[in-house]
């Protein structure tokens, strides 16, 4: 068996879904920004379509393709949408804030790795107080590629100079938990998007992160 000293290993944190449990208030968003366009959600979009990039979501709402200034103002608008019905309701996930720091204390290399613009990643981080957890930040702007698509995590690990193998990753959407897993990282999924059953195979499942330490995450790799 392989063991990890501290420094042996680096964590990446997905933002929607794993810092915060937004993914009700990320669909009640599209669905009044698409009332505006008499677009509906379909039933797949939590399983198939959630996890990539606004551009991937709006192309496949509008069933087209968008150019630049169109994606722009409708990302934009979407956004804001979450951002207002959000902003009086965000809290971070239980546990989270004692895991980052336990890792921080002990030299673990953190990251976030979102498809998130950055607006909002400067709204998540600031309303929960992380921002100052993770020198390591790459969102939307970085990959051309949304989930499932590995480029995300591959490109994160890299930012960390890292292998993929050394990596774990936290996880909550279908679409994310198989970029993690094709990058080649370890992936921890927790089930507030998706119950533990409808999920993929991951290395582990957690409701929130009162359940997992430092022992767990090594014995992981």
């Amino acid at each position: 068996m392989r063991i990890f000293m501290t420094g042996d290993f680096a964590v990446i944190f997905d933002m929607d879904g794993v810092l915060v449990d937004n993914y009700e208030y990320h669909l009640r968003a599209w669905e009044i920004f698409l009332e505006k366009y008499e677009i509906s959600l379909t039933g797949d979009f939590r399983t198939k379509t959630f996890g990539g990039t606004n551009k991937e979501h709006l192309e496949h709402f509008f069933n087209r393709k968008l150019t630049r200034r169109e994606i722009k103002e409708y990302e934009e608008t979407k956004e804001a949408i979450y951002r207002n019905i959000y902003s009086d309701e965000i809290k971070p996930v239980d546990g989270l804030i004692s895991l980052l720091t336990i890792l921080r204390q002990n030299k673990v290399p953190l990251a976030l790795a979102t498809s998130s613009p950055a607006v909002n990643v400067k709204f998540v981080l600031e309303k929960t107080g992380t921002l100052a957890f993770f020198p390591v930040i790459l969102d939307s702007s970085f990959v051309t590629k949304g989930k499932p698509d590995p480029e995300i995590y591959l490109k994160t690990a890299k930012a960390l100079k890292y292998n993929p193998d050394q990596c774990i990753v936290f996880e909550d959407s279908i679409n994310g938990i198989i970029a993690a897993k094709n990058a080649g990282t370890s992936v921890v999924a927790i089930t507030t998007t998706h119950k533990a059953g409808d999920l993929p195979e991951v290395d582990l499942i957690i409701n929130d992160f009162r359940e997992v330490n430092l022992t767990i995450l090594k014995n992981l790799l």
